[in-house]
């Protein structure tokens, strides 16, 4: 559980000046992290659909405030990704077909379905929790990744875009272990930890590289729209994508039964980048007047927490959950 309370902040990013391949000529890195993008709005919103109906099942005051805290903090991040893609639309790179594909994913094949109260209906909930903390080592990883990946800077990416990931990444390694301990709280089962590790990652990569192959095939600026795994593993030894050697390494440390989210990344270079975010100060600023309110995990988390509009207010109905 965190040490610290999680809250949403409030960002907002201007996209007006941010171009097509905003790594300078390297429209595969580009579109190989735009993918996030595509994936996160429609994902974000299924963790925050799913916690809502575990939340009776949390016993532990401390892991309800931390849930309620990352609720808020993925509401935000699925908007802060969804308000990039009309930019993107704007540069003549359409995203709705491939998006399309992944609501159906989260909203059909992962969404909520007709059983029974009873065992099958906490089963399939259940089944989900343990989903989503195994995709939440990969954002944690991913998070800690882009903190550190100066190349990026060196290579002169776009500053705004860096922003949004890293702000996203900062609070994905601030609230890294909501997910593993609310997992652990209400089942911890390792062969359902090590089943589902194998559905997410099955599932992750197969969106990924098909997100990537379809913004490089309708990039109106490419001729060669090739998109292909020696191109990751190129850019990885580069340091613009990770590696892939350290991707691999991360397997096996979900699946050891001693595992901890608290052993991957640092919640204070996570904290310090929060401090320092063009977004995340802005943010602060702006609700500094609110702040009076008190408390940043509950009630304030609430009001910050608006995801775009395809979905609810992220923590409506909150105590209503069913299982």
């Amino acid at each position: 559980m965190s040490n610290t309370p999680l809250k949403a902040r409030k960002v907002s990013f201007s996209w007006e000046g941010t171009p097509l391949h905003w790594v300078p000529g390297d429209p595969f890195t580009t579109h190989t992290i735009n993918v996030l993008h595509l994936l996160l709005p429609a994902g974000e919103r299924w963790f925050v659909h799913v916690y809502k109906q575990v939340l009776p099942l949390i016993r532990d005051d401390q892991l309800r405030a931390d849930v309620i805290g990352f609720i808020g903090q993925e509401a935000m991040h699925s908007q802060a990704h969804d308000e990039v893609l009309p930019h993107l639309k704007e540069l003549g790179l359409d995203p709705t077909p491939y998006t399309a594909q992944v609501d159906w994913f989260f909203e059909k094949l992962l969404g909520d379905r007709r059983l029974p109260p009873g065992r099958a209906r906490k089963w399939w909930l259940l089944e989900r929790v343990a989903v989503i903390a195994a995709i939440e080592h990969y954002t944690a990883f991913l998070g800690n990744w882009v903190l550190n990946a100066e190349e990026l800077d060196r290579r002169g990416a776009d500053p705004t875009m860096l922003d949004l990931l890293r702000w996203h990444g900062a609070e994905e390694v601030e609230h890294r272990s909501v997910a593993f301990d609310l997992f652990t709280h209400v089942d911890g089962g390792y062969r359902r930890r090590a089943r589902t590790w194998a559905t997410a990652f099955v599932a992750l990569m197969f969106l990924w590289q098909r997100g990537t192959r379809f913004f490089m095939a309708n990039d109106p600026t490419l001729v060669d729209r090739r998109a292909s795994f020696k191109d990751f593993y190129l850019a990885g030894r580069r340091g613009t994508l990770p590696a892939t050697g350290d991707m691999l390494k991360s397997i096996p440390r979900y699946l050891s039964r001693a595992y901890h989210p608290s052993q991957e990344g640092s919640t204070e270079q996570a904290v310090a980048y929060l401090a320092t975010s063009p977004a995340a100060v802005a943010a602060e600023k702006a609700q500094r007047p609110e702040g009076a309110r008190g408390c940043a995990e509950s009630a304030a988390t609430a009001a910050w927490a608006r995801p775009a509009t395809k979905a609810p207010h992220p923590t409506d109905g909150l105590e209503k959950g069913t299982v």
